[in-house]
């Protein structure tokens, strides 16, 4: 019997940790960062850039004059910057977008006092072919786009004068990926400042082997290094606080370390009533490790927030966490932030976890490579429970360009620091090590994932290691050696498969890893129906960049086909996401979270009519073109489909007060209903019906000629560090407020303040208009304008223009950072 029991307790990554900025600052003779006399032991290295597009060989060197860069802050993605076009070399895979070569430099100032630390720079991504160097001299090659890396810059510092980091970042080779990737240095850089007796990066690892609602056992691991010619004696003290900041418990050790080696330091800490990470409740925890030297002082510490959580995944009882058995309603989610492109500013990873949690999702399949260290920390503090995914592939290609060209060389080192970095996330419940592999069939495929799943189990135990895998009608059963291999088994598209394979093999794990966004209601019904399926991850939660067209409906005057069979130019994105670009749940994302959870129980669409002179065709990842829409000029008298989503027993419908039917909306009737009713101007109103008595209503009324502009933004009040963001949504509306669906008025924006328009959307993949723009059309009534900050004080307002329409504003207050 396979059971599988994991409890882990758990911390966020050190850039969850926000440091004084004012450790660094503007040296007014050579404009170069300075670091501070007692240095922070991570420091952010994100402001103030030099960059080029365009390979520059000279770059590289210390003296090399970048007067006449562009100076830029960070995280930074130029292909979204670009214009999308049909010969662009990213191509249909990657949206259309540039790519290309490009080169970063930054300069700083490192004191005379800091001589004796060690010093290293940090990237938490760099999209790819990356290679540092530092005063001219190269620190390495990093090809992998979304695994981070360090190098140690302690040997090359020159110490009281400046000293110049380039990075050399190639995304010429194309294509190289199956869905817009980014260009360029897209994550957070950091400095990194320890004593040489100091804990190793990602060092620290808390687990918790036993967990009850009355106590749980902490188990902090510390690997400690000493960089030293010398022997020393060390003390190791972590205490642990609870959120209210009060002490729940504390551990001390004292060792002694032998020159120029490392030693991993093992404590156990009890928490009496433990307040335990669920979705439902993701109670987190701190704790604080300090080295101290034999004298006492400190000489460097780690600040790790944790969360207390079991896990315990078996055929027989399904997924377990807690004690409690839940089922992973999931959705694959790829790493771009829409208009931004591939830049991980925190804000955005924030806003699309929210986004998740209020469509229903309470997991996510980071498809397919690990995400950002900032999508993990919200994931931690919000709830959402997390497949932490490594590779697209292996060995064999699946584009020109792919990771199969590192993979023999870079496959250890990429998913160990995949699992390194994020072992400590309470949410992460699985690693996943490949997707859809191409050689899946061949004998070789259980050998490269048996050392795979090695490799894993050698940074972490606490986790079942997981892949996706399809047939696309090249067999089935004979996966079994394959699935074998794996923990928990991923199918994508295959759980019609699940049944047959359990009573072949009753103790194989199975969720599936994709399904079609269409079979929604089935999905949801076999996972309810048996234990040993674990869950479901549609494909996908959330619209993106590239794998043009996918999820496409279109009409007969359009070209037909799926995505892969031809290029579908001016359409450079993915369709089949429950939210759209611009943050809108389509009715499909209603339904799935009606069938997950009882907040949302009632639920009004109207299916979009074929035209009068042709049809409507949906591709394979699509559903049908459905919208909270009861305008529809032109069609008058012509019959509307009018679907409405319940969880009560029955449904009644009104047009304009009069009583149009009733409907069962049990089980049975896959908890939908639909109505035929004949299209005229009014007022369309869904009633629940529970014991004969109506109880929840939802309306639809007809919206009148476009008289004004409504902005709404997500937040009134951001930081002023040049990262911080304000998503604005802005509608087409009538006189009474209603959103006008037909409205495309061009928008023009523009801001006044210390801010910038980072980015523009309107949720329509086939409008190739650019993301950073100072105007968009309306789509569907409906367009988003991102705000960045910067690093002044101030109101920020943005003013938004139509013609015809009267203008409006809206301010966003930019503050000091916290």
């Amino acid at each position: 019997m396979r059971r599988l029991h994991f409890n882990s307790a758990i911390y966020l990554t050190p850039s969850a940790i926000t440091f004084s900025l004012s450790i660094i600052w503007l040296l007014a003779s050579c404009q170069a960062n300075v670091i501070a006399q007692i240095p922070e032991r991570k420091q952010t290295l994100d402001y103030d850039w030099k960059f080029r597009l365009g390979d520059v060989s000279e770059a590289k060197d210390a003296d090399f004059d970048d007067s006449d860069w562009r100076e830029l802050n960070l995280p930074h993605d130029w292909s979204i910057e670009g214009k999308i076009a049909a010969d662009n070399s990213m191509g249909n895979d990657g949206g259309y977008f540039p790519a290309g070569i490009g080169w970063y430099r930054k300069t700083f100032v490192v004191p005379n006092e800091s001589e004796g630390d060690l010093i290293s720079i940090y990237f938490e991504g760099v999209y790819m072919n990356s290679e540092v160097f530092i005063n001219g001299l190269s620190l390495g090659i990093h090809p992998y786009g979304y695994t981070s890396f360090s190098y140690d810059l302690t040997p090359y510092i020159n110490y009281g004068g400046e000293n110049v980091i380039a990075v050399r970042v190639d995304n010429s080779e194309q294509k190289n990926s199956r869905w817009y990737s980014g260009s360029g240095i897209y994550r957070h850089v950091w400095l990194q400042v320890t004593d040489p007796v100091h804990l190793a990066q990602w060092g620290v690892t808390i687990t918790t082997p036993e967990v009850s609602p009355d106590r749980a056992s902490v188990a902090i691991s510390s690997l400690i290094k000493n960089e030293t010619k010398k022997q020393g004696k060390l003390t190791v003290e972590t205490i642990l606080y609870g959120d209210s900041g009060i002490q729940v418990g504390t551990g001390k050790s004292t060792i002694k370390i032998a020159a120029n080696t490392e030693i991993e330091v093992a404590q156990s800490i009890t928490i009496e009533d433990p307040k335990l990470w669920s979705p439902e409740a993701p109670n987190l925890y701190t704790a604080r490790v300090h080295i101290l030297n034999k004298k006492g002082d400190l000489i460097d510490e780690s600040i790790e927030t944790f969360g207390v959580r079991s896990i315990k995944i078996s055929a027989e009882e399904g997924f377990v966490l807690n004690g409690k058995s839940i089922i992973l309603n999931g959705g694959c989610v790829h790493h771009d932030n829409g208009c931004l492109g591939a830049a991980a500013y925190d804000r955005a990873e924030e806003r699309k976890v929210e986004l998740l949690k209020a469509a229903g999702y309470n997991a996510v399949r980071t498809a397919h490579n690990p995400p950002s260290e900032a999508f993990l920390d919200f994931c931690d503090r919000l709830g959402l429970l997390v497949v932490d995914e490594s590779f697209d592939g292996w060995r064999e290609s699946k584009t020109t360009h792919d990771y199969s060209k590192y993979f023999d060389e870079w496959w250890k080192k990429d998913v160990q620091s995949m699992v390194l970095r994020d072992r400590n996330h309470p949410s992460i419940i699985m690693w996943s090590v490949g997707n859809e592999i191409i050689e899946r069939l061949k004998p070789e495929a259980v050998e490269t994932m048996t050392k795979l799943k090695k490799a894993v189990y050698e940074c972490d135990t606490t986790r079942a290691v997981t892949s996706a895998m399809t047939s696309w009608n090249q067999g089935w059963d004979v996966f079994d050696p394959l699935m074998d291999a794996h923990d928990v088994c991923g199918y994508n598209y295959m759980l019609h498969e699940a049944e047959k394979d359990h009573e072949r093999d009753p103790d194989r794990i199975i969720f599936q890893s994709e399904s079609y966004p269409k079979d929604a209601f089935w999905v949801w019904d076999m996972s309810q129906k048996h234990k040993y399926v674990i869950g479901d991850f549609v494909w996908t939660a959330i619209d993106y960049l590239g794998e043009s067209g996918i999820g496409r409906y279109h009409y007969s005057w359009e070209p037909g086909g799926q995505h892969w069979e031809k290029d579908f130019y001016p359409n450079h994105g993915a369709y089949c996401g429950d939210i759209d670009l611009v943050g809108w749940r389509k009715p499909i994302s209603h339904y799935r979270s009606l069938l997950w959870n009882d907040e949302e129980k009632l639920y009004m669409a109207v299916k979009e009519p074929n035209p009068k002179d042709g049809e409507i065709h949906v591709t394979w990842w699509g559903v049908w073109p459905t919208w909270e829409s009861w305008t529809w000029p032109g069609r008058e008298g012509d019959t509307m489909e009018v679907e409405v989503y319940s969880k009560y027993p029955a449904v009644r419908l009104y047009q304009d007060g009069a009583l149009v039917g009733e409907e069962l909306t049990g089980k049975e009737q896959e908890f939908k209903a639909t109505f035929a009713v004949p299209y005229s101007e009014g007022m369309i109103k869904a009633v629940a019906v529970e014991n004969g008595e109506e109880r929840e209503t939802v309306k639809m009324k007809t919206a009148g000629k476009a008289t004004g502009i409504s902005l709404k933004a997500d937040r009134k009040v951001i930081k002023a560090n040049a990262q911080d963001l304000a998503f604005v949504t802005v509608e087409i509306v009538d006189q009474d407020g209603n959103v006008q669906p037909n409205a495309e008025n061009l928008l023009e924006f523009s801001i006044n303040g210390p801010g910038i328009i980072a980015g523009v959307d309107n949720a329509n993949l086939s409008d190739s208009d650019p993301y950073v723009a100072k105007s968009r059309k309306a789509w569907k009534g409906r367009a988003l304008v991102v705000i960045r900050s910067t690093r002044e004080e101030g109101d920020i307002v943005l003013t938004v223009t139509s013609q015809e329409l009267p203008e409006s504003r809206i301010k966003i207050s930019s503050g000091l950072v916290e």
